[in-house]
């Protein structure tokens, strides 16, 4: 219990700030895995698709999240699962040339949502969490989209896949690992975790909406 009781004071004190410089040191990488130049093959664009969503501390903190707001509920695959379908319909809407208003201001407050979840420390409907992920979806896959346009169909479809697997593989392991701390823990302790996890997921949203606003 010792040991489960430090890492929350560690995450308390150290969350902030450690992930608030993550975001504004990823900032600029977010969107170019492959420094800038879009996927002329699949193992480019696989492995571009793989980045996209990791070097975006935003885009990774929001999987976090989601795969632990997750824990508990029954089908609890299918609200990231949800989440990574409406990054794809994001992705198209963005080739297709369709417009989405304030995209990075979107993807941050969707952080912000996910985060301040996490701190209320409640279960949750499942429809409420396949709501946030379905909205927030649309609105990373839409910035999924700016690293892929004008490439071809095969580069194209690898993105696709990687930053699909890339998402879920991500969703789950926040899941696991989640239950893991919560089986081994008191519910005063998953409390205080549960709070140091969704301040740590704020302070990026945070950042990057700072971020947004700037270059607005």
């Amino acid at each position: 219990m010792k040991s489960v009781f430090d890492l929350g004071r560690a995450a308390r004190l150290s969350g902030l700030s450690v992930l608030g410089l993550l975001a504004m040191s990823g900032s600029a990488l977010a969107h170019h895995p492959t420094g800038g130049r879009t996927p002329a093959n699949f193992a480019e664009g696989l492995l571009s698709g793989f980045g996209h969503p990791i070097i975006g501390i935003d885009h990774f903190a929001f999987m976090v999240a989601i795969g632990l707001l997750v824990i508990g509920q029954r089908h609890r695959l299918l609200i990231p699962a949800g989440f990574v379908l409406m990054t794809i319909v994001g992705t198209v809407v963005h080739l297709m040339g369709l417009d989405l208003f304030s995209v990075e201001a979107m993807v941050a407050l969707s952080v912000l949502a996910a985060g301040a979840l996490l701190m209320a420390n409640r279960r949750y409907r499942a429809g409420s969490l396949v709501a946030l992920g379905a909205v927030a979806g649309l609105f990373h896959g839409y910035a999924y989209g700016e690293s892929i346009v004008g490439a071809e169909n095969t580069p194209l479809f690898a993105y696709l896949a990687g930053f699909s697997i890339i998402q879920l593989c991500v969703a789950m392991a926040a899941t696991w690992i989640g239950a893991k701390v919560i089986d081994a823990a008191n519910s005063a302790t998953v409390t205080r975790l549960s709070r140091a996890a969704g301040a740590a997921v704020c302070s990026v949203g945070v950042v990057y909406f700072g971020l947004a606003m700037q270059a607005a």
